[in-house]
């Protein structure tokens, strides 16, 4: 951000410029990208995560108040265990300021319990658990992309107004997909649709088969595939290969990235409906941004979660220039007084409990066709405004929100 920027947004907040009381702890503004880094869900975020946070910071030269911003990155494996762990160490020992992406649900309700005890700022990319905003939420805690509560909203909704009134769940056994399935089933519901049955599989399965046949045996008239990365592709394959959809059935994938397209194929994947808070071809901004992340990263299109990263740690580094500090508890603050202003959010407002209300997209899968190149995948059918894509804040379960 150039200078002459952040002494008008410092006016507009009443405050002083940052230079004259700048306050960095330890001379660097350390933040650490901590995903799954070689598994399941590594297209998603992973090293591309990592890209986007070097962006960001490329952005205000790789230094902020004078002082050096470092990326540091680490495998959580998808583990709550590992992940916890090591946010505790980062903090203790390697002076980390802030938290970033945080992979499956399990592990970043995990790091956000580190991040609330230790004080410092998370800024989550990678979950979908809606109770990272909801029971719970933190006051270091911030929620970039997607959620269950959105995606059911924006997938299930329109399906079900669609004609697709019977659901059947194939389900991720853990926060995640058991949060993606509750939400999905009470927009199926209040849209006069019927669930007729769920099955639960392991994160990271391989045969889904049995899984399929009891979705096939069902009748429902569309299969709800609540899971995500390499679980929905092995399941969206089979079930092409059981002929679920040649029998009538229609699969919806409630949490779908573009790379499941790609490594899929249009031909697989083709009028799949899906909602996404980030496409590359939205507009010009979206565009030019796109070329910068590709040229960064193997000529690959980012994820919504990836675009979230670099949302987060750019809002994240405005405050901190913004307030003239890296304090935790004032960096907070500012980023929740602040709108998030960025390639893919104008003026977006963050509510009390965390969560960045940007707008949600209705896309679907192009045929092969229609695509005119690389990465060119979806159609925009709907954009949905932030404040009618989440859960409202008088429904939430956070404490932090007054009722």
């Amino acid at each position: 951000m150039k200078h002459w920027k952040a002494l008008a947004l410092t006016a507009l907040l009443g405050l002083a410029p940052a230079t004259s009381r700048a306050q960095v702890s330890d001379d660097v503004v350390r933040i650490g990208v901590l995903n799954d880094q070689s598994s399941l869900y590594a297209d998603i975020g992973g090293q591309g995560s990592v890209v986007a946070a070097r962006l960001a910071a490329e952005e205000f030269g790789n230094r902020i108040l004078g002082r050096p911003i470092e990326i540091i990155f680490a495998d959580n494996q998808n583990r709550a265990d590992i992940a916890a762990g090591t946010a505790r160490r980062w903090i203790d020992n390697e002076r980390v300021d802030v938290l970033a992406d945080g992979s499956a649900s399990s592990s970043a309700l995990a790091m956000q319990e580190v991040s609330r005890e230790k004080r410092r700022i998370f800024l989550a990319s990678g979950p979908a658990s809606s109770d990272i905003t909801g029971k719970f939420c933190s006051p270091f805690g911030f929620h970039f992309t997607y959620d269950t509560y959105a995606l059911a909203n924006g997938t299930g909704k329109a399906l079900t107004q669609q004609g697709g009134d019977t659901w059947f769940f194939i389900t991720a056994d853990y926060a995640f997909g058991h949060a993606l399935e509750r939400d999905t089933a009470g927009f199926v519901r209040e849209a006069g649709g019927r669930v007729l049955g769920a099955v639960r599989h392991p994160l990271n399965t391989a045969d889904f088969s049995s899984f399929l046949l009891q979705a096939q045996a069902s009748r429902a008239k569309v299969v709800g595939l609540a899971n995500a990365g390499t679980d929905f592709d092995n399941a969206l394959k089979q079930a092409a290969e059981f002929g679920l959809v040649r029998g009538g059935q229609r699969m919806a994938g409630l949490l779908v990235f573009i790379t499941n397209i790609h490594a899929l194929g249009l031909p697989v994947t083709q009028g799949l409906v899906a909602t996404t808070s980030f496409y590359w071809d939205r507009d010009e901004r979206t565009r030019e941004w796109h070329r910068r992340f590709a040229a960064a990263h193997q000529g690959r299109a980012a994820t919504m979660v990836q675009a979230g990263t670099y949302s987060g740690v750019r809002h994240y580094l405005r405050a901190v220039e913004a307030a003239g500090t890296d304090d935790a508890e004032t960096v907070a603050a500012m980023m929740r007084r602040m709108p998030v202003q960025d390639m893919n959010n104008d003026n977006v407002q963050i509510r009390a409990d965390g969560r960045v209300l940007h707008d949600m997209l209705l896309v679907q899968a192009k045929k092969p066709e229609e695509s005119r190149g690389p990465w060119d995948y979806y159609t925009i059918l709907a954009r949905i405004p932030g404040a009618e894509a989440f859960r409202p804040l008088n429904q939430s379960e956070c404490p932090l929100v007054r009722r």
